[in-house]
C-alpha cells in the first residue's frame, strides 16, 4: 500500500476516510470504521473526494481510502481487526 497523505484532517481525527456519495463500498467501510473507532475511543472523519478537484484527480474511483494517523491503511475494504490493532 502507498503512504499517500490525505488532506489535512481535523486536529484530533486519527482516522480519515475518503468517500464519495452513492458509493456502496464507502457505506460498507463506514459500518466497520464507526464501531471500531468508537470502541477504541478514536476520532474519525470522512472527506468527500468530489469536494476537491485535487482529491478527485488523485483518487478518482479508488474509494473508500482509509488513513490512520496520516498513513494509508486500507483501500476499498476495511478489516475490523486490522483497524482495531492499528488504533491500539
Amino acid at each position: 500500500m502507498s503512504s499517500r497523505t490525505p488532506p489535512p484532517p481535523l486536529p484530533d481525527a486519527r482516522v480519515v476516510v475518503l468517500v464519495r456519495q452513492g458509493c456502496h463500498l464507502c457505506d460498507d467501510a463506514l459500518t466497520i470504521i464507526e464501531p471500531v473507532c468508537r470502541d477504541a475511543h478514536a476520532s474519525w472523519q470522512t472527506v468527500d473526494v468530489d469536494s476537491d478537484p485535487d482529491l478527485r484527480a488523485r483518487y478518482t474511483d479508488h474509494v473508500p481510502v482509509t488513513f490512520v494517523d496520516g498513513v494509508q491503511h486500507a483501500l476499498w475494504f476495511v478489516d475490523a481487526e486490522r483497524l482495531a490493532a492499528a488504533l491500539a
